[in-house]
C-alpha cells in the first residue's frame, strides 16, 4: 500500500463549474438515433416515439446538454428533410456514415425529446456541403416568432413557441480529410465568421461554437487555432476540442496516463485563444467547448472498412464499443480533466449517448442497460456542482512512455457551498491499494465522510453479459476527523468521498 497526502484550503478557490460540461452527444450515425433515443412500436415508447426506459436512464446519468445532430453527419445534412409530415420527409443516401437516412427523426422531433429528457439542446450547422444561407434559416424555424417564412413554418408543423437554442456549433471537424467539404483553416475561418455574423446578427443571444482541431495528432493541429481564431474571435464564444483514446494494449498504466496529456491539450488551446486576444487586443474572452470526448478502442481503419463495406443499410450497427473497468478509470479522469480547467472548459459533450462508444445501451424492441463509464459520470453530474478548489497532492508518481510524470493518485476537490459540502473525486491509477490522507484547511466535517467506490476485481471485466457486474459500492471511510479525512483506495479504482461540512473561522 502506498501513502497520498492531500491538503486543500477553503480560501484557495479556483473556478465555478459549469453544470454544461456535463453534457452528451446524439448523432445520426449507427442506432445511436434509431433503436436508441426512438423506436416507436417498442414496449417502452411513448406517443412520440420516444423510449421511456432510455430517457429515464438519461436523466439518472446526470446529462445537462446534448449535441445534434452530428458529427460526420452534419456536413451533408439538409435540416429540411427532417421537418414536416413524416410521409413526405425523404429517404436519403447519408455519405458519412454509407447508410440510408429515413428523417423519420429531425429538429422538431429532437427539441421535443430534449424537452422530456430535460437537458439543453446544443444544434449544429452544415458549413460542409452548405454554409451561411442553411444556418441562418435553420436559426429562424427554431428560434425566431411567427411572423417570416421559416417561423411561420415552425409554426404550421405544429410548434408556435421558439425553441430558444441556446448554444450553436458552426460545423464539425473541419479540419480532417475524412469530412465531407473538408477545408483550410482559411477558408473555413472566412465562413465560420460570415456565418456567425449573419447567425447573430438574426439572434444576438446565443452563443456560437468555432471548429477547433479534432485531435492533437492531425498535421494542423495548433496552426488550425490560431488561423481559425483570427478570422473568428469577434463572433466566436467558444472554440470545440475533439480527443479520443485508446491504447488499451499498452498497459493500464500508459493508457490511464493519457487523461493527462488531455489537460495539456486544453492548456495548449487555451494559451492559443489567449495569444490571439492580445494580438487583437481584445478584452473578450474565449472560453473551451469539450464538444466530443470519449475512450474508444477500435482503430479508425477498421471503423472506416466497417462503414465501406456495407450496401446503403438503415440505422445499421456498428462501433457498439464494450467498456471495461480499466476504460471507467480513463474515461473518470478524463471528466476530471476538464473540471481541474473549468475555468475556461463551459461545456462539453461525451460521445455518443447511445450505443455507439456509449455509456446507455439499447436492445432493439427490448431492455435499456449500462456500461461501467456511466457511473463515474452520473456521480460527477450530480454532485459536482459547485467551486473548484486548488489542492496540492503528495504521492509518487511514474513516467509514461511519451516522459510525462503522472500521479498514481488523480484528484479533483470541489466545494459546494449550497450543499455545505466537500466533493473529492480520486482515481487510483496504481495496482496497488492507496492510503490517502485529506488535510481539510478551513473546512471542519460535521459528519463522517461518505465513500462510493468503482472496483472490479477484474481489470477487464465488463456489463456486457452480466449488467450488474460492474457498479459502485459502498467503502468505509477509515477516520473522519474535524479538519482531516483518512481513507483507503482499492488498486484501480474510481472514488467520491463526500462530506459534509462548515467553515472553520
Amino acid at each position: 500500500m502506498y501513502k497520498a497526502e492531500l491538503i486543500i484550503n477553503r480560501d484557495f478557490r479556483k473556478s465555478e463549474i459549469s453544470p454544461l460540461i456535463y453534457g452528451s452527444f446524439v448523432e445520426h450515425m449507427g442506432r445511436v438515433v434509431y433503436s436508441g433515443i426512438y423506436e416507436p412500436g417498442h414496449q417502452e415508447a411513448d406517443e412520440d416515439g420516444f423510449r421511456k426506459d432510455v430517457i429515464e436512464k438519461v436523466k439518472e446519468m446526470g446529462v445537462t446538454c446534448v449535441r445534434y445532430p452530428g458529427g460526420n453527419f452534419v456536413s451533408c445534412y439538409d435540416w429540411r428533410d427532417g421537418v414536416g409530415k413524416k410521409e413526405d420527409r425523404p429517404r436519403r443516401r447519408e455519405l458519412a456514415w454509407k447508410s440510408i437516412e429515413t428523417n423519420q427523426f429531425g429538429t422538431d422531433e429532437f427539441v421535443q425529446w430534449s424537452k422530456k429528457a430535460e437537458i439543453v439542446p446544443v444544434f449544429a450547422v452544415n458549413l460542409g456541403t452548405r454554409g451561411v444561407e442553411n444556418a441562418v434559416s435553420l436559426l429562424e424555424y427554431c428560434n425566431l416568432p411567427v411572423g417570416t417564412a421559416y417561423s411561420d413554418f415552425r409554426c404550421e408543423n405544429g410548434h408556435e413557441t421558439p425553441y430558444g437554442i441556446p448554444i450553436w456549433c458552426l460545423g464539425n471537424e473541419m479540419d480532417g480529410i475524412w469530412q465531407i467539404g473538408h477545408k483550410t483553416p482559411e477558408d473555413y475561418g472566412k465562413l465560420a465568421a460570415q456565418t456567425a455574423h449573419a447567425m447573430k446578427s438574426l439572434d444576438e443571444n446565443i452563443k456560437t461554437v468555432v471548429c477547433g482541431s479534432s485531435s492533437t495528432d492531425v498535421a494542423t493541429y495548433t496552426d488550425w487555432e490560431r488561423i481559425v481564431l483570427e478570422y473568428t474571435y469577434e463572433f466566436a464564444d467558444y472554440i470545440s476540442l475533439h480527443q479520443y483514446y485508446g491504447g488499451q494494449e499498452k498497459g493500464t498504466e500508459e493508457f490511464l496516463s493519457q487523461s493527462v496529456e488531455m489537460e495539456d491539450y486544453i492548456q495548449t488551446v487555451i494559451g492559443i485563444c489567449d495569444t490571439v486576444k492580445s494580438k487583437k487586443r481584445s478584452g473578450k474572452k474565449i472560453d473551451i467547448c469539450f464538444d466530443e470526448w470519449g475512450v474508444w478502442e477500435i482503430p479508425g481503419e477498421d471503423v472506416a472498412g466497417s462503414v465501406a463495406s456495407r450496401d446503403w443499410e438503415t440505422a445499421p450497427a456498428f462501433s457498439e464499443q464494450i467498456y471495461t473497468m480499466e476504460d471507467s478509470l480513463l474515461f473518470a479522469s478524463m471528466l476530471m480533466a476538464m473540471i481541474k480547467n473549468s475555468g475556461r472548459v463551459k461545456a462539453a459533450c461525451q460521445s455518443l449517448l447511445t450505443n455507439i462508444s456509449a455509456a446507455i445501451m439499447t436492445e432493439p424492441g427490448a431492455e435499456v442497460w449500462v456500461q461501467p463509464i456511466f457511473y463515474p459520470f452520473s456521480y460527477m453530474s450530480k454532485y459536482g456542482r459547485g467551486t473548484l478548489l486548488e489542492s496540492v497532492l503528495r504521492a509518487p508518481s511514474y513516467l509514461s512512455g511519451k516522459g510525462r510524470e503522472i500521479p498514481y493518485l488523480d484528484q479533483v476537490v470541489i466545494h459546494n457551498a449550497e450543499m455545505d459540502e466537500l466533493v473529492l473525486y480520486l482515481v487510483n491509477r496504481r495496482d496497488e491499494a492507496a492510503e490517502v490522507h485529506v488535510d481539510m484547511q478551513g473546512f471542519c466535517a460535521e459528519h463522517a465522510a461518505e465513500h462510493t467506490v468503482l472496483f472490479h476485481e477484474d481489470i477487464k471485466a465488463d456489463n456486457r453479459s452480466d449488467h450488474e457486474k460492474v457498479k459502485p459500492q459502498t467503502a468505509v471511510v477509515t477516520g473522519t476527523q474535524k479538519t482531516r479525512i483518512d481513507c483507503k483506495l482499492k488498486p484501480y479504482s474510481w472514488n467520491m468521498i463526500r462530506v459534509r461540512v462548515k467553515s472553520n473561522e
